[in-house]
């Protein structure tokens, strides 16, 4: 296992040194010169004082945390941990902020897959004030976030003038430390809810990049009832999903039944499904093609226009020759219609299907609470969220060799997880989960 020295990377020095490597003509006597920078981007800096352009109070002091080398250590505790010598799993007690910083060097570009579960700014959550000069229990002591006992003081209320900013500061550096974590190839899931859900969008579109924006999760987290909103009944949450670069994808999962239960049809290759080769919504080819009893297909039902039309078949033709030869089409004909060609798709060389966006099926917020109930006979956390829900992002942002980490750990859903799918496909995973 790493050995964690304590050591924080200087992530400016890093970066640094990144841009003397793209542009080493821009350096004099060790400084950047802004000016041969920006001729060297050309046409890509943008010398208008007014541009697209998203901020708030604090911002600036967000970065500078972020790049503020850590001071802090990470101590083992063993007579507290299971299997030392062999575990590749790390749970770490500490403030996350810290932690990150501390994690930079020994798991920079190693992490495939980062699940986070922050608080939503409710006007109830707990929100980070950072300041590292004091050990932590004493500071929250003196910024009044937690009494003598260490219960909890501090919340972000909505009559705070800077509600929205005190969240995106407390946010911003960990995102920004988390993506230096991510390999190339590395994702990060983010669940929330309508209170900050816009702002995280802009928020990781700055951090990743509009463009490694991989989707939005909505999960359904009960049906009905509830007083959370004035107007209407909320039943979901969102998990925002970005890559770290163009390189980051999600794995596809197992069709579901629903999905199954349109391969109807069966042969020597297995079960299958049909497709219409003619597509009415596409201008596509036009050729004809010889049908079973000698005759032309010239013309097919053209079920927009309820007439007979050219037909716009959706490959070339020496496509569709092939198919033909490969067995892959398949003939009918109707008394009205005439002939249809049909194009035949076998379920065992498409046995998966991309996630999809709406999560109707994987356990409810009461779901986390009956798990634990089940395991301690008692629920310690206010909303755990159900492994089934973890399980499927786990599914679909990792594979069986992968670290998955998360540093808003809260119930250990994560950790729960992780082990639950190595137990299921033999899989070695190894998760890092952060907890105050």
């Amino acid at each position: 296992m790493t050995q964690l020295d304590g050591k924080s990377m200087n992530i400016i020095n890093d970066n640094i040194e990144k841009l003397k490597e793209i542009f080493p003509e821009v350096f004099s006597e060790g400084k950047i010169d802004f000016d041969k920078l920006q001729s060297e981007l050309g046409n890509f800096t943008d010398p208008k004082d007014e541009r697209y352009n998203f901020t708030w109070n604090g911002k600036s002091e967000a970065k500078k945390i972020a790049l503020t080398p850590s001071t802090g250590t990470l101590r083992p505790a063993k007579a507290e941990s299971k299997n030392w010598d062999t575990t590749q799993n790390l749970y770490i007690e500490g403030d996350n902020l810290e932690v990150l910083k501390l994690l930079q060097k020994s798991y920079h570009k190693k992490v495939k897959m980062i699940y986070i579960d922050p608080p939503y700014n409710t006007g109830k959550d707990f929100v980070y004030k950072d300041n590292f000069r004091n050990n932590i229990k004493n500071y929250m002591q003196i910024t009044g976030q937690v009494d003598s006992e260490g219960n909890r003081l501090s919340t972000n209320s909505e009559t705070n003038g800077r509600y929205h900013s005190d969240w995106l500061n407390m946010m911003y550096p960990r995102l920004k430390l988390a993506r230096n974590l991510l390999k190339d190839d590395g994702v990060i899931f983010i669940s929330i809810d309508d209170n900050e859900v816009a702002n995280l969008r802009k928020l990781c579109d700055e951090i990743f990049g509009e463009d490694n924006f991989l989707g939005d999760l909505i999960w359904k987290k009960k049906s009905g009832g509830g007083n959370d909103s004035a107007s209407i009944v909320v039943e979901h949450e969102f998990i925002l999903i970005f890559g770290k670069s163009n390189n980051s994808t999600l794995n596809s999962i197992p069709m579901g039944d629903e999905i199954i239960d349109r391969y109807k049809n069966s042969d020597a290759k297995g079960a299958y499904s049909l497709d219409n080769l003619h597509k009415t919504a596409i201008t596509g080819y036009d050729y004809s093609i010889n049908a079973p009893d000698g005759s032309i297909i010239d013309k097919v039902y053209n079920t927009k226009l309820k007439q007979h039309t050219k037909p716009n078949w959706r490959c070339p033709k020496t496509t569709f020759e092939k198919w033909l030869q490969d067995g892959l089409i398949e003939f009918k004909h109707d008394d009205d219609k005439g002939w249809i060609v049909l194009t035949k798709l076998y379920l065992q060389e498409n046995p998966t299907q991309k996630a999809p966006s709406i999560l109707l099926d994987y356990g409810r917020s009461r779901s986390g609470k009956d798990e634990l109930t089940t395991l301690f006979e008692s629920n310690y956390f206010d909303y755990p969220k159900s492994t089934k829900l973890i399980n499927h992002v786990i599914t679909i942002g990792a594979n069986k060799d992968d670290i998955i980490l998360d540093f808003f750990s809260g119930s250990a859903t994560t950790a729960h997880a992780v082990m639950k799918l190595n137990s299921e496909d033999s899989g070695n995973r190894k998760f890092i989960c952060v907890q105050l």
